[in-house]
């Protein structure tokens, strides 16, 4: 029986090797602005993880995310994406933002 981070692991590598695996353009193993964005509509399904994507500015998250400026996602730059995802997921979940000073606020509050 597998892990569960495992699963995670294959996952993330079999749906970016699907997505970006397109032998009929004649390249592998990247994905364009349209490829990346058809990841993300078909591939989260979660509202949690679905109202922290603005996918009508998927060009900023290509700025964001393409740091070769190839104008298209490797694997890397796609895990990257998949991280912040989790990050964000994390924030939710726990109640934690990303914000500098905000924990101790609230520690500062509850000892008050």
């Amino acid at each position: 029986m597998a892990g569960r981070l495992d699963s995670v692991i294959t996952n993330i590598v079999e749906v970016f090797i699907e997505y970006a695996d397109n032998e009929d353009k004649g390249k592998k193993h990247k994905l364009n602005k349209e490829e990346l964005q058809k990841v993300l509509d078909e591939e989260i399904q979660s509202s949690e993880l679905k109202g922290e994507i603005n996918t009508d500015d998927i060009a900023q998250a290509m700025e964001v995310l393409d740091k070769n400026r190839d104008g298209e996602v490797d694997f890397r730059e796609f895990c990257r994406c998949v991280c912040d995802l989790a990050k964000c997921y994390y924030h939710k979940k726990t109640g934690r933002g990303g914000k500098k000073g905000k924990g101790n606020e609230q520690k500062g509050e509850a000892a008050n």
